[in-house]
């Protein structure tokens, strides 16, 4: 029969064991490639996009990491930061679609980027920063494929794209585009530019009207002051 001390230990050390259970499940799920920042105006220009790669093994070490961007969306004048240690390759791939753009039309786009040479340990992570010179505007996200590859010869595939909100158990590195991103929002608007002036005009005449009505109450105030001063001098 247990007593009452007995029984709160094995509570306490079932509450312990699942709590352990928990933050693990935690761990295993936050462990997969993701991009930063989460999202980026559509038709975005002049960004950087950081993919950052824990390692989840704790006997291999990540030796290689492959990113493949989008060809049917792409991403135009993409740049790879140099990393310590790692090596990267850019292969291109002409488009099926070429892109119109200010400064001519592109056919040819970054498809995948592969680093190698350097080594992410146990309980590390590493980002690589990924330059762009402008991101599309005809969709509302950006999915990146990518193969993580360890030194046991292990390849975790981060490649499963978003589908009906369900999380996935090897999610692929995703941007939301949202809308606006080459519009100016003072010009999407017909008449802002207007209403802006109009808005500026009222303000300093506001400013305008107190600092008159500071000055005249100011000089009341001396003139009442000048009046009391004489009506003494007069009486005395």
């Amino acid at each position: 029969m247990s007593t009452p001390r007995t029984a709160l230990r094995r509570a306490a050390a079932v509450t312990a064991l699942a709590a352990a259970g928990l933050l693990t499940a935690a761990g295993a799920a936050s462990a997969h490639v993701t991009v930063h920042p989460e999202s980026y105006p559509g038709g975005a220009t002049d960004g950087v996009l950081t993919f950052r790669v824990p390692n989840e093994e704790d006997s291999a070490a990540t030796t290689k990491v492959q990113v493949f961007l989008p060809t049917d969306h792409p991403v135009l004048g993409v740049l790879v930061r140099p990393q310590d240690g790692w090596t990267p390759k850019v292969t291109t791939t002409r488009l099926r679609t070429p892109v119109r753009t200010d400064d001519g039309t592109v056919t040819e786009a970054v498809s995948e980027i592969t680093f190698t040479g350097g080594r992410i340990g146990a309980g590390q992570y590493e980002d690589f920063d990924i330059a762009f010179g402008q991101l599309p505007d005809d969709t509302g996200q950006l999915t990146f494929k990518t193969l993580q590859t360890y030194s046991d010869g292990k390849v975790a595939r981060w490649i499963e794209e978003p589908a009906g909100g369900e999380e996935q158990e090897n999610p692929a590195p995703v941007i939301k585009l949202t809308a606006g991103g080459r519009t100016p929002a003072a010009a999407a608007t017909p008449g802002a530019d207007r209403a802006a002036e109009e808005a500026d005009a009222s303000d300093s005449t506001a400013r305008g009207l107190g600092i008159a009505g500071l000055v005249t109450g100011v000089l009341g105030l001396a003139a009442a002051g000048f009046a009391v001063v004489r009506s003494r001098s007069a009486r005395s």
